[in-house]
């Protein structure tokens, strides 16, 4: 059956619907939760994860647009993601910056220009100083509120949101530098 059909039945309320689009998107959605996690998540929680998006989605069905039914299921994932990962984060504050792996992040664009700047932008990012390094990585990679992270540092937020704002400010000046048009 597709999409469209199904968002149809499952804005009716037909549950077979919602069963059809478990076996259908459980994988992708369980890869889209693991990516967003960067590996701080169990496998429980996870799984947890994942059944909370059909929840959402059979909760919030009337919401779909059948021919969206795709980008609706992974939009919920990824905010689902961040949230377990958020609540994860503030309980164990268990991100490793050291750890960070930017290649991940960097090695899905094919474009050459693009792969230059982002080879770029890594070797710029690793030669910041910290805290400014691990403002910037919590704040894009790993999506954290800059509220979240001035709670997680102990920091005020107010120094955290100019510690960013400069940090990009420096990137972009550098980027500049070398020949980027930002």
């Amino acid at each position: 059956m597709i999409d469209s059909e199904l968002a149809v039945k499952l804005i009716g309320g037909d549950e077979k619907a919602l069963e059809d689009v478990i076996m259908k998107y459980t994988a992708l959605v369980s890869t889209i939760i693991y990516n967003v996690s960067k590996e701080n998540m169990t496998r429980e929680d996870i799984e947890e994860v994942t059944s909370d998006v059909f929840v959402t989605l059979w909760n919030n069905r009337e919401k779909i647009q059948p021919e969206k039914l795709k980008g609706y299921i992974c939009c919920i994932a990824k905010t689902r993601a961040l949230n377990k990962l958020e609540s994860i984060v503030k309980k164990n504050n268990i991100i490793s910056i050291d750890d960070y792996d930017f290649e991940d992040d960097f090695s899905i664009e094919d474009d050459t220009e693009k792969k230059d700047v982002n080879k770029e932008l890594r070797s710029i990012i690793n030669t910041i100083g910290e805290p400014d390094k691990e403002i910037l990585i919590r704040y894009y990679f790993y999506y954290q509120k800059t509220s979240s992270i001035a709670e997680i540092m102990k920091l005020n937020l107010e120094t955290v949101k100019s510690k960013l704002r400069r940090t990009r400010e420096k990137i972009k000046k550098i980027l500049t530098e070398r020949g980027y048009e930002i």
